[in-house]
């Protein structure tokens, strides 16, 4: 698995983003997507599940916040631009979740990034927050049953985009650690 100080995957793969139009053989690579930001790519196993709506909810409740700090977000699971439109079309919060939803089905990028599960052949509930370089920062890896929580993930964000030392439940806005001299 591709862990933190990798180079993200250079690869072109299909994308979906709102529920307007027909998928039409869009795609997205994510080092090409918003120059000199930040983004955080999630994936979830499946589309039409229990855990995953969950966790693209709360990811999409925080989009205004990871804009404030230059940070996209892409969401990703092994399913198709089709598949992701239709559950987006399903449930008025999914297509609210207004941001790319990588349609990974022939598990290109979840195999380069190491996140395909071998009896279930399809992504582990994975988080790569990648730097303005393309430099993952941040990998976070669950089973197939744990739902994230997409507050922590904007919290490592914001501690890494400090540059600096800080502690155990560090939060934006508090004293970082510095080193006596």
């Amino acid at each position: 698995m591709l862990t933190v100080g990798d180079k993200f995957p250079d690869l072109t793969v299909p994308v979906q983003q709102g529920t307007d139009a027909l998928p039409a053989g869009e795609t997205i690579n994510v080092l090409e997507t918003a120059p000199g930001k930040w983004k955080v790519v999630f994936y979830w196993p499946k589309d039409f599940t229990f855990v995953c709506p969950t966790e693209i909810v709360g990811y999409s409740a925080l989009t205004d916040d990871f804009a404030d700090r230059d940070t996209v977000l892409i969401g990703a699971s092994t399913d198709t631009s089709h598949v992701h439109l239709a559950w987006r079309k399903s449930d008025p919060d999914l297509a609210a979740a207004d941001f790319p939803w990588i349609a990974d089905n022939g598990a290109k990028l979840a195999a380069a990034l190491g996140i395909l599960d071998a009896n279930e052949n399809v992504a582990y509930r994975a988080t790569f927050t990648v730097d303005p370089d393309g430099i993952i920062q941040a990998v976070q890896v669950n089973g197939l049953n744990v739902g994230r929580n997409p507050a922590e993930t904007l919290r490592v964000l914001d501690a890494l985009q400090t540059d600096e030392l800080c502690p155990c439940n560090w939060n934006k806005g508090e004293d970082v650690l510095k080193i006596a001299a």
